[in-house]
């Protein structure tokens, strides 16, 4: 599942739109990574996307 366990910023759909205007579905992924987190004092390994990594919401685990 790709989904933050931060921020939850998951999956969005929309269109490919072509020159001639034909539309064809399409997703945008988050850049999920999966990573050794401190959470609630105990390390776990989450999933969070690189936003929530670069702002120092999450805490990583130094060992």
């Amino acid at each position: 599942m790709a989904k933050c366990a931060v921020c939850s910023k998951g999956v969005s759909f929309g269109h490919n739109v072509s020159h001639s205007n034909r539309k064809t579905n399409r997703t945008w992924k988050p850049n999920i990574r999966s990573v050794r987190a401190v959470v609630n004092g105990s390390n776990k390994t989450i999933k969070v996307c690189s936003r929530c990594l670069r702002s120092g919401k999450v805490q990583r685990n130094v060992s």
